[in-house]
């Protein structure tokens, strides 16, 4: 079976004089992406080009095309093509389900530990807060959903960079740069890297006054899923110990834990 059905196609009989219209080109950029968007792993290039019935040359720069506008990424060790952050924009629905889902788990956190609960997306070379849910006490830590915040001074930037490839922090590092929020922000590429591996080692994010001076924050992300997306907790230092973040970060993985092994939170269930 060809991958190219001509979807694109329009009824010759809604056409003055009959005509069918097809263009080519889209077709085969629908083939891609449809390929990539069925895949977990990444697709080789070999793989676009027979799906776009496309030699290796002429499918390469089709993907160099949609890379460069962010709608395909290339993991640099692999050499897998996987869908890009481009379309993140345009998973709409997919953030809402996230966020309906995820939104139950935030409010429990939030009563267990009288913080702020956040979940966090990636958004570019930025995260943006899809949800929060704000501690009751009258002095807190907060954001605004919906806004954006630096992927190298905050704890959910750090929890959903650790598990992204080197070559693509590199490049998202490169674009956003690495401004110094506070004393205490890393504003070292390596050393950023460095802190991402401790990350991993650990299974949480810490941000310790690196994007607030009196602010402390730590974030786990959520595998799993189709979006880089992280949970975090966050408070004024003040009142959040080190060893509070560490008894957050425990808590916090658990329930990452439950969501990852649940189905893919930004799918919607099912229906009957």
């Amino acid at each position: 079976m060809s991958p190219l059905t001509p979807a694109s196609q329009i009824e010759a009989n809604d056409i003055p004089g009959g005509r069918v219209y097809a263009v080519r080109a889209i077709e085969r950029v629908c083939a891609v992406l449809n390929l990539l968007q069925e895949s977990i792993d990444g697709v080789t290039l070999k793989e676009v080009a027979d799906a776009a019935e496309l030699p290796k040359s002429s499918a390469f720069r089709y993907l160099w095309t949609l890379e460069k506008h962010r709608y395909v990424e290339r993991d640099v060790d692999s050499g897998l093509f996987r869908i890009g952050l481009g379309f993140l924009g345009m998973q709409s629905r997919h953030l809402e389900v996230l966020r309906e889902r995820v939104r139950p788990s935030l409010e429990s956190l939030r009563d267990e530990l009288d913080e702020t609960t956040n979940l966090g997306v990636l958004d570019g070379h930025h995260v943006i807060y899809v949800e929060i849910i704000e501690s009751r006490r009258s002095v807190r830590l907060a954001a605004s959903r919906g806004g954006h915040d630096a992927l190298h001074s905050t704890a959910l930037g750090k929890a959903i960079a650790a598990h992204l490839p080197e070559a693509r922090v590199r490049e998202l590092l490169n674009q956003a740069g690495m401004l110094a929020r506070t004393a205490e922000t890393i504003t070292d590429i390596d050393d950023y890297l460095a802190e991402l591996a401790k990350v991993r080692r650990l299974g949480y994010a810490v941000d310790n006054r690196e994007n607030e001076p009196d602010g402390r924050c730590v974030a786990v992300p959520i595998l799993g899923t189709r979006l880089p997306a992280a949970l975090s907790v966050s408070a004024p230092e003040a009142r959040f110990s080190m060893r509070d973040v560490e008894k957050a970060a425990k808590t916090l993985m658990k329930v990452a834990e439950l969501i990852t092994l649940s189905p893919d939170p930004t799918q919607e269930p099912a229906r009957t």
